[in-house]
């Protein structure tokens, strides 16, 4: 091994003469020696000769001489251990430890990958090689090969109560079947129509053969039938390309959305306007611009008049493109600051904002209320219970239809809420309270504390109408007619929020059983339809009294009620009328309970239930 000496040039070394293999130079009073030295030795039988060279790296001219302290000063007597070896025999055992452990390894790995190959062939096992990848196609059994020759499908409708018919005998059957609503793909409507001439459902095929509707079927059910038209039909081929095709996921129906008016205004705004922070009121406003600013930029792009740069600055703000930072002005030309809709401090929070502003021309809200409620039916009718107390919301995260959904979201971001009647807000926003949670459960969870809770439905969000609306102001702030909320000092909107022109002017104390927040005690998901909403609510409030909404024990003389009844007892009343308005509501068994205990002279107690907040999946 080389070695670096550093020798004063007034010592000599008389070695350094004799030796051929070191060299010295000669370098500011001190010599550097090289040791030059060849060594050979044998590995695997062969001999490598390795030439050490190392240089002498001098220190710096102004820096002390290094001086090795006293104690680690060597000894000429010491004896040097044998530490080399050791280590050697140790880093030896180990490797020969790691080969034994990797050949045992791989040995076993090969005979389970032979016993695997044997079954393979046994099953039918087809391997694929590919580069960097190990693809594995097992066959299935020949029980479930025979069951996937053939499908069943049927075109339904949302809401149909022949489609939930033919659906509940097919899961009492046991057939899986593909069911194509023309609600949700309003696409495959032509397609009914060419198949069977109709545009009546549902329409039953095996395979692409129509059998027809419910009639049909329980035809084929009564007569016996059934069971061998399916042996024959759906066991002897599989489905070609002639039979109705299950609907695919990520496939949008091609929708002739016609962009807004204003759109090529908002974009050269978008570009032209000085869009930053400003102070104003003691506040920091983000992302704004003065009205001045905007009327400017229409005046030199468009060459047009003020006064008619302005009455563009209002339709602008009246279709929700821009908004006063502070909601108090439409807009006029000055100072004040506006903003663009996706500026506003509360778009993040918005899950159906996806990163711009929906510029197609706002649909109708009756459309959007009633294309909401059927796709939501739709995927009740597919992911829920029979009666509605269990959703299946990992089932629906993956569906088409949810997807479709999510996308419909985005309608709503400028519609005119302002043009629906009463009782179309009332459905409007019962069923958007509904499908939000829906779209919260899978999204966010659901809700395990009480801080969670107040989260959940403070904090999950939509832009409806240019305005954030979350499970909190739709329950408070619409339905309640602008009520607090249990536990709150204050109200949902305050005065000058832009919200409270569309708030609900009379409360219908129905409007809590036809709200479901997702957990097991609250009353079933459903969905309303506009002309009959407040029919629905009767029929709602009647149901959930029936699944054990109240108990009466007469022997106690106690009414057990909703924990609903006591956190909005201000839509209720004196908890004696409001026994007096359940009475309307009950069955003719627990009617006459109440009745009794209320004719007498003796008290009612009234006791409320526990509220169960775990989930209803």
């Amino acid at each position: 091994m080389g070695s670096e000496i550093e020798i004063p040039t007034n010592t000599q070394q008389p070695h350094n003469q004799h030796n051929p293999n070191i060299a010295s130079t000669q370098n500011h009073g001190y010599e550097s020696v090289t040791n030059k030295s060849e060594s050979t030795h044998r590995c695997g039988g062969d001999d490598v000769r390795s030439d050490s060279r190392v240089t002498l790296v001098h220190p710096h001219s102004l820096l002390p001489m290094p001086v090795p302290p006293q104690n680690f000063q060597s000894n000429q007597n010491d004896v040097a251990l044998p530490t080399f070896s050791v280590g050697s025999f140790f880093r030896q055992r180990s490797s020969d430890l790691s080969a034994a452990i990797v050949k045992r390894v791989s040995s076993l790995r090969e005979s389970v990958e032979e016993d695997n190959d044997g079954e393979g062939e046994k099953r039918g096992v087809t391997e694929f090689n590919l580069s960097g990848v190990k693809v594995v196609v097992t066959a299935k059994p020949e029980e479930e090969e025979a069951s996937l020759r053939g499908r069943i499908s049927f075109f339904s409708r949302s809401n149909c109560r022949d489609c939930t018919a033919v659906r509940r005998f097919f899961r009492e059957k046991g057939l899986r079947f593909v069911e194509i609503n023309v609600d949700v793909f309003s696409e495959r409507e032509r397609e009914l129509r060419e198949r069977t001439g109709t545009g009546s459902v549902p329409q039953i095929f095996f395979n692409e053969k129509l059998i027809g509707g419910l009639v049909a079927l329980n035809s084929l059910r009564n007569s016996g039938e059934f069971d061998r038209r399916v042996a024959e039909i759906l066991g002897g081929k599989a489905a070609d390309g002639n039979a109705p095709w299950p609907p695919a996921y990520g496939f949008d129906c091609a929708e002739e959305d016609r962009e807004d008016e204003m759109v090529g205004v908002v974009r050269v705004l978008r570009l032209r306007l000085p869009i930053q922070d400003r102070l104003r009121r003691m506040k920091m406003v983000n992302n704004c611009f003065e009205g001045n600013d905007l009327v400017e930029a229409l005046i030199q792009h468009f060459h047009c008049a003020r006064n008619e740069a302005v009455e563009i600055g209002q339709q602008l703000s009246k279709k929700h493109f821009i908004h006063h930072v502070f909601g108090e002005k439409d807009f006029e030309e000055g100072n004040h600051l506006y903003r663009f809709l996706e500026h506003e401090p509360f778009i993040p929070r918005c899950f159906n904002f996806r990163g711009t502003t929906n510029d197609s021309e706002p649909k109708a809200a009756a459309a959007i209320c009633s294309r909401l409620a059927k796709i939501m039916s739709a995927i009740l009718e597919a992911f829920a219970s029979d009666d509605r107390q269990h959703v299946d919301y990992e089932a629906i995260s993956k569906s088409e239809e949810f997807r479709r959904y999510v996308n419909m979201t985005q309608d709503l971001q400028r519609v005119n809420i302002l043009e629906l009647s009463e009782n179309e807000k009332l459905a409007f926003f019962l069923n958007l309270y509904n499908a939000m949670v829906i779209h919260a459960v899978i999204s966010v969870g659901c809700p395990e504390g009480v801080i969670d809770r107040r989260s959940f439905f403070s904090d999950f969000q939509y832009v409806v109408g240019g305005h954030p609306y979350s499970l909190n102001s739709i329950k408070n702030g619409i339905l309640r007619c602008n009520r607090r909320s249990p536990y709150s000092l204050v109200k949902p909107f305050s005065t000058g929020d832009k919200r409270l022109e569309v708030a609900l002017v009379k409360l219908n104390p129905l409007l809590h059983f036809g709200l479901c927040n997702g957990t097991k005690s609250s009353p079933k998901v459903r969905f309303f339809s506009p002309h009959r909403v407040v029919d629905e609510l009767r029929v709602a409030g009647r149901e959930f009294f029936e699944n054990d909404g109240i108990e009466v024990d007469l022997e106690k003389r106690t009414v057990y009620l909703t924990r609903i009844f006591k956190w909005f007892s201000g839509d209720f009343g004196p908890e004696k009328e409001i026994l007096k308005w359940i009475l309307n509501y009950l069955d003719p068994n627990k009617a006459g309970l109440v009745t009794h205990l209320l004719g007498d002279s003796g008290p009612v107690h009234i006791s409320y239930q526990n509220f169960d907040w775990s989930i209803n999946s």
